[in-house]
Order: C-alpha cells, then sequence, then structure tokens
C-alpha cells in the first residue's frame, strides 16, 4: 500500500471481553483480515479501534470478532430523509450511508422518508447525515427516532446490580454458619443440610453464573481461553466435587462439602465486576462531560421577505452562515463569528480557562460555551463533527482508545497467561492427590489456582490509567492526542519554546518609524508606503502596520501589484514601477541594501526588544533603504512563571525565534531564558530541534503556527496552542486549548502522575499473579479467599487509576469544580 494513501478507521464495540487475555485474541482476529493495518482494542472502553485501507469491509471483522468467540455490538439507527422522490433516490442514499465504515445493514423507505441503519459498533451520527448530504439529500434525526439510536431504550430494565444482590441473598446461608464456626469455635458445626446447600447454591452456579460459561464456551470455540473459563471451570469443579460427597457419602451426612466456595467465588467475582464497571464508567467521565456540552436545538434568525424571524430548530439541520441567535445563559450551538452584540462567554469546560472571555462583533465562539448575560447573534462557520468541540471529543476518545507502548508488555504475556494457569491448576492437583492422597483437597488447591488468577488486573492497568489522565487533562484545557505522546512525555528532558504568538501575546504594534530622508512628511511617506506594501497580509506585523497607519489618519491611496511573500524574510511587491521590499535584516544584506545610515538606531532599538523591519524600494536598478520599522511585542503574563517552573522541575528551556538576535535576547533575559537560537528561518527550526535531542535529550516542542509545524514534528513531542494554526495542531502530540505557557509544565505533570499509575498498577497486577497463584498452589489459600482476592485485584487497580481525576494544574482551579473538588490534593 502506498504510504500516502488515506486509511480508513472503524471502531467496533465488543462484548464479552473479561481480561488481558480476551484483548490479546480479538487483536490477533482482526490483524488476520485482509487490508488491516492496525488494531488497538481497550479492555476498559470495550472498543476495538481498526485501520484499513480501501479494500477493508466491516464484514469480514465483525466475522473474525465472532469467530474468535465474542460480539459486536449492534445498534440500529433511525435517520428522516428529505428530497427522494423515487426508487432511484433510495438506492443512491442506500450507497451513500454503506460507504460509511461501520454500516452493516441499510434499509430506506420511500414512502415514510426514513432509513433504518444497523451499525457495528461507534458510528458518529455527523458522518451518517454527511453521507446524506454528499449523496445530494438532507438528513435528521427524528426525535420518534431518538430511542432508536440507543439498544434497548424504551423497554424497562433492572439495576446493574440485581445480579450481586441475587447472589449475595442466596450464597450468605451458606457462608454464614461457616463464619459462625470461626467465631465460637466451640459451637459445633451449624452448616445447613446437604440438599439445602444444594438447592441455594445450584442457581447460584447456573443462573447468575451462567455468564462465565458463556463466554468461557466461545472462548473455547475460538480456541483460546479467558478469565471466565477459569472461573467457570473452578466453581464447576467445587460445585461437582460437592455434589459427588453428597450423593455418595452417607447422603452427605458426615461429608463437608464446598458448594458455599462455589458460591461465594460467583458472588465475589460478580461483585467484583460490577464495581469495576462502575469505576471504569467514571474513567470515561471526561468524554461524558464533553458530550453534555452539545446543545440539541438551536435558535436560527431567517429572513422571510422584509423579516427576520426566528426559528427554534435541530442543531443538526444548521447550515453553514445560518445566524444562530444566542440568548443570555444559553449554550453556544456552534462555532462561528460573533455578528452582532456583546457578553462574556464561560469556556471553562472547553480550555480550563476559569474567567468569562469578553466578546464581541468579530470575535469567534466555540460550540459548548456558555453565553453570560448579553445576546449574541453568531454566523455559522463550523457545524457538526467539523466544531471545535466534536474534535476534542474525538481526539480524547482517540487518545482513550490508543495503545500505549508499555503495554506490548502485558500483551506478550497475556497470550500465554491462561494456557499457563491452566498447566499450572493441573499440576496442582496432580501433586497434591499423588503426594498426599487426599484428592478433595488437591482440587480445591487446583480451584484456588484457577480462581485466583487473574488476567483482568492486567489487562485494565494501562487504558483505565490513560483514560483517567487524559480525561482529567481535557477537563484543564490539556488534549493529548495519543497514548505514545502521554508516555513519552514523561521523559522530557528540554522544552523548546517558539517566541512570537507563544511565549509572547502574538499581536505586535508598531512602536516607532524612522525614515532615512529627511523632511516634514519623510516619516508618513514611508508609513503610506508600508501600509501599501502590506495591505493584504494577514501576518501580524502587517496588521499592526495597517493599524498604525489608520491611527496616523493615512487612507491607503497607493496601489500595488504583483505581491509576493517571500518565506522567512518578508514582502515583496509593486507600486507602479517602483519594487518594494520590506523585511529583516538579513534579506537587506542579501539584497545588497546599505543600512549604514539607521544602523546604530536599529542596534539601540534591538537592544530594547524590538523587532525591526526595514523598507527599501528599487527603481531603474537604483536600490534605496527608505527607513525601518521597530515592533513590540508584550510578553504573556504567565510567561515568566511558566519558565520557572520547567526549570525547577530540571527541565531545559530554550527559545527559537527567527526573530532578530536582540529582540530575542531582550525576551530570554526578562524570562530566564538562557539558551536562544535567534534569527532562524522556518525550515531551519527542525534542524534547531534535531540538534537539542544530540546526546539522547527529550525535547519538546512549543509553537503555534504553520512555521511551527516542522520543528513540532521533529520534537519527541509536540505541543501546539489552540489560539494558533490547525497545521500545528495537527503535527503535535498535545494540545493547549489556551494561549497559556504555564500549561506546558501541566502537561508534563499529568504525563508523568498518569505513567506513575501505569507503572503501579502493572506492577501490583503482575505482583498479585507472581504471589497469589503460588501461594494458592501450595495450599495457603482457599477458593473463597482466592475469589475476593482476584475481585479486589481488577478493582484496586481501576480505583488507583482513579486517583487521578484528583489532580489539578499548577496555574489555578477552574470555576465549574465543586468546592470538594477544589479542596483535593494533587
Amino acid at each position: 500500500m502506498s504510504s500516502t494513501q488515506a486509511l480508513t478507521e472503524f471502531q467496533l464495540a465488543i462484548e464479552g471481553m473479561s481480561c488481558a487475555s480476551c484483548v490479546s485474541h480479538v487483536e490477533k482476529a482482526l490483524r488476520k483480515v485482509a487490508g488491516v493495518q492496525d488494531v488497538s482494542v481497550n479492555l476498559a472502553t470495550e472498543l476495538a479501534t481498526v485501520q484499513g485501507d480501501s479494500a477493508t469491509a466491516i464484514g469480514p471483522l465483525v466475522a473474525a470478532v465472532e469467530k474468535a468467540g465474542y460480539v459486536v455490538k449492534q445498534e440500529e439507527v433511525t435517520l428522516a430523509i428529505e428530497g427522494m422522490s423515487c426508487a432511484s433516490c433510495v438506492s443512491r442514499v442506500e450507497k451513500a450511508l454503506y460507504k460509511v465504515p461501520g454500516v452493516q445493514s441499510v434499509a430506506v423507505n420511500l414512502a415514510s422518508e426514513k432509513a433504518t441503519l444497523s451499525t457495528a459498533g461507534v458510528v458518529p451520527l455527523e458522518s451518517l447525515i454527511a453521507a446524506v448530504q454528499a449523496a445530494g439529500y438532507e438528513a435528521t434525526l427524528p426525535s420518534s427516532a431518538a430511542d432508536a439510536a440507543v439498544p434497548g431504550a424504551g423497554k424497562p430494565a433492572l439495576p446493574s446490580w440485581w445480579p450481586v444482590a441475587a447472589a449475595g441473598v442466596l450464597t450468605l446461608p451458606l457462608i454464614l454458619p461457616m463464619l459462625l464456626m470461626l467465631l465460637m469455635p466451640f459451637g459445633g458445626d451449624g452448616a445447613l443440610p446437604g440438599w439445602w446447600q444444594l438447592a441455594l447454591a445450584t442457581p447460584v452456579q447456573f443462573w447468575l453464573g451462567a455468564r462465565f460459561y458463556r463466554a468461557g464456551w466461545r472462548a473455547l470455540k475460538a480456541g483460546s481461553g479467558n478469565m471466565d473459563l477459569l472461573v467457570a471451570l473452578g466453581t464447576s469443579a467445587a460445585w461437582g466435587l460437592s455434589l459427588y460427597l453428597l450423593l455418595t457419602e452417607a447422603h452427605g451426612a458426615m461429608a463437608h462439602l464446598y458448594f458455599e466456595a462455589s458460591a461465594a467465588v460467583i458472588t465475589l467475582v460478580l461483585l467484583g465486576k460490577w464495581l469495576e464497571t462502575r469505576a471504569k464508567r467514571q474513567t470515561a467521565d471526561a468524554i461524558q462531560a464533553l458530550n453534555a456540552l452539545r446543545p440539541e436545538r438551536a435558535t436560527v434568525r431567517r429572513t422571510q421577505g422584509t423579516n427576520s424571524v426566528d426559528h427554534e430548530i435541530a442543531v443538526a439541520a444548521l447550515q453553514l452562515k445560518d445566524v444562530v441567535v444566542v440568548r443570555a445563559g444559553e449554550r453556544i450551538a456552534v462555532d462561528g463569528l460573533v455578528l452582532e452584540g456583546q457578553s462574556q462567554v464561560d469556556e471553562s469546560l472547553l480550555t480550563g480557562e476559569s474567567l468569562p472571555v469578553e466578546k464581541q462583533a468579530g470575535d469567534r465562539v466555540t460550540a459548548g460555551a456558555i453565553n453570560g448575560s448579553g445576546l449574541l447573534l453568531v454566523t455559522t462557520t463550523a457545524i457538526g463533527a467539523e466544531t471545535t468541540l466534536a474534535r476534542i471529543i474525538r481526539m480524547v476518545e482517540h487518545a482513550q482508545a490508543a495503545k500505549a507502548p508499555i503495554q506490548r508488555l502485558v500483551d506478550q504475556v497475556s497470550a500465554v497467561f491462561v494456557p499457563v494457569v491452566l498447566a499450572i491448576a493441573l499440576l496442582t492437583l496432580l501433586g497434591w492427590g499423588f503426594s498426599s492422597g487426599d484428592w478433595q483437597q488437591a482440587l480445591l488447591n487446583a480451584v484456588a489456582v484457577l480462581v485466583i488468577a487473574c488476567p483482568c488486573a492486567l489487562g485494565l492497568a494501562t487504558p483505565t490509567a490513560i483514560m483517567a489522565g487524559t480525561g482529567i487533562a481535557a477537563r484543564f484545557g490539556i488534549l493529548i492526542k495519543d497514548a505514545e505522546a502521554l508516555e513519552i512525555a514523561h521523559r522530557i528532558s528540554v522544552v523548546a519554546f517558539d517566541k512570537t504568538g507563544t511565549l509572547t501575546v502574538g499581536h505586535p504594534t508598531l512602536l516607532n518609524y524612522l525614515p532615512a530622508a529627511t523632511g516634514a512628511d519623510a516619516a508618513s511617506d514611508l508609513l503610506a508606503l508600508a501600509a501599501a506594501v502590506q495591505r493584504n497580509s494577514e501576518h501580524p506585523l502587517a496588521r499592526a502596520v495597517i493599524a498604525a497607519a489608520s491611527q496616523a489618519g493615512i487612507a491607503p491611496t497607493l496601489t500595488t501589484g504583483k505581491v509576493q511573500s517571500v518565506a522567512g524574510r518578508g514582502v515583496q511587491a509593486s507600486i507602479g514601477d517602483i519594487q518594494c521590499f520590506l523585511g529583516s535584516s538579513r534579506w537587506m544584506h542579501e539584497l545588497g541594501m546599505d543600512t549604514a545610515t539607521l544602523a546604530t538606531a536599529a542596534a539601540g532599538l534591538e537592544a530594547e526588544g524590538r523587532t525591526i523591519s526595514w523598507l527599501a524600494t528599487e527603481q531603474d536598478g537604483l536600490r534605496t533603504v527608505n527607513g525601518l520599522l521597530a515592533f513590540g511585542d508584550e510578553i504573556k503574563p504567565t510567561a515568566k512563571a511558566a519558565i520557572r517552573q520547567l526549570q525547577q522541575q530540571a527541565i531545559r528551556v530554550a527559545m527559537l525565534s527567527g526573530d532578530n538576535r536582540g529582540s530575542a535576547n531582550a525576551v530570554g533575559r526578562q524570562l530566564g531564558i538562557s539558551e536562544i537560537h535567534a534569527e532562524i528561518l522556518p525550515a531551519d527550526k527542525a534542524k534547531a530541534v534535531i540538534d537539542l535531542k544530540a546526546g539522547g535529550a527529550v525535547v519538546a516542542m512549543v509553537g503555534d503556527g504553520i512555521n511551527d509545524a516542522p520543528a513540532l514534528a521533529a520534537a519527541d513531542v509536540g505541543i501546539a496552542m489552540a489560539t494558533g494554526t490547525d497545521v500545528a495542531m495537527q503535527a503535535a502530540g498535545i494540545t493547549l486549548m489556551r494561549g497559556d505557557p504555564g500549561l506546558v509544565a501541566d502537561a508534563i505533570d499529568i504525563s508523568r502522575r498518569t505513567y506513575s499509575k501505569i507503572r503501579q498498577n502493572l506492577f501490583w497486577a503482575f505482583i498479585y499473579n507472581l504471589i497469589g497463584i503460588p501461594l494458592a498452589a501450595l495450599g495457603y489459600l482457599n477458593p473463597v479467599l482466592a475469589g475476593a482476592a482476584m475481585a479486589f485485584s481488577s478493582v484496586s487497580v481501576v480505583s488507583n487509576a482513579l486517583l487521578l481525576r484528583r489532580w489539578r494544574p499548577a496555574a489555578h482551579l477552574p470555576v465549574n469544580l465543586s468546592a470538594k473538588e477544589a479542596s483535593h490534593d494533587n
């Protein structure tokens, strides 16, 4: 496959996985499908992310999962279709929807104007609507179909804890006499009659424990094993031994039965799974919170005749350039530009910024933010999947679904875990049986081995920590693109900052302009010429020139032509037969311009931290320097503290800038940065990053512009400011949702804490099995204690990961946190 060919991504919701072995089997099965390039299965979210080439189809993927012994969760979605008129329209819509990755079947009804889809896994509604629109029709999610998108919606369901409660009620009478015996050793044997024990234990074993048999059988059919198989084998052996003793030894009158062991193990495992599910749900709180920001309805203002009329419609029906009315206290439904009005907007759940942001005509607003007290009219610039909120959700989901490199060791272990445990259990049975002759005890020890072995903890160790870490980071405006960036970031030893827009505000102002000629109008002529050259440019320095000319009352009367930007140097344009050059000192020297007249003044301004641009002209072969322009860019208020925080963490800080050395050094002195790389072209920034990596240093590059993209890609970890360009964000592994340099240290901190949790979880998961299995094999653990230990291991791993939710950035706390949350330390 060509390296430039785009990959198609599928997400499959997998049912039936219970441990790391299941993850390994599903990944192997999916990798065997033709066209599949990469597979990542997350036990915590129960999602498989598959990347394949253009030949990859959903059908073979689903078949592979089912052949492996698992189930791909099916969902049904109903869409209302507008614009169909005949059977060919039906065919066209069906073909368009079939092309969406994840769609398995489509039925379009012309009479009802509805399309009913069956999807495998996670298929965004926005993708379905976009496919219909691309085919030339309109699609919405009708209110009557809202429940169709949710499997089982509208059906009464028992609470998720009922199997645990039912198993507990049936098991308590079995274990209570044993507990009383322990408390009152001389009170006699208060065990229930054998047939009563059988009656209580059997429903727990085969009704409430049926899930273990089903999942274990699927694993066997697929030629593999999992935790459910171990539990089913172990508890069945204890239950079967008890039944044998009950039937053969004096009707069970003198037999010591083990029904309480099998029932207690199943009850404890069910309890552990329920607690684990609850905890896993909390690791996905970030996604749920972000999804909750999406409004379902919006008020759109449309012209009817000579009047403007407001309509409330579904957000999915909004179109680009629609004017959306956002009243006080409402959540903004779209990305757009403020057309009219003034208000304060709370963007804390998107950017982590605690203070409301002033918005007025011309300012950008983001879907999901909350409007303050003013009325805003917003022109829609992005809807659906293209909004910033949708992209944030996709980025967080991608990071949470990804697999960290450290997980490879777990995958290798989990691939052989169950067969090894089965072999140890068999050796335990035979060893104890032949050495002691007590086959009952031998069987119980083998059962303990089967029950205590827990591949669940291994499978949950990494993904739950990643989900919790990336989730809490997203709440504070730190978007981590993938698990690899998260894992590398904790080792960062050098941080290289771009200067303009990253450490400085990025909105320079023209502070001074000095003409080379003398005369009353020389200065205004210089500014007028510079404004004409920069008139159509969006560069920050160009905007500063235009603003200064406007303030000076200079109207743009000169007409320019053949405007050309010269990368890393400046801009040139023609005015009549005059060729104008506006740019850096380096460019002037390359052009052979004589800057000696203003060299002393330029040096003085550079020493003050000003950025110098020269304006020169050429006419009839004669080149002349007309003057210089001095720009100043305010340093961000948080920049100095951010640099100090990194240096306190023993991280080396460097600054890369295309500005002149005097300006760059002046900013460096103010911020406490001694390592300055100035006057470097955009193409050389990547080389500077590579040089910083010499000696094994792990380098992070922080930038915000298009010219930073190569350097961001060259760094071990690229960190982009979301206040910059999309190109920079695409090249970066981490995106900071607000332009605060202090978030860099926070991103490294949450990475270190998350990686620490991963290592802790993996350590305890491995140690638990390395200690627990031998103890069970040597007869030091009975099946009940083994079951309790297994249940506790998974819950403890997830609970340890959830401690990351207490993390808070060093800078400040967002206002949307409760007082209780704010009181937690790091």
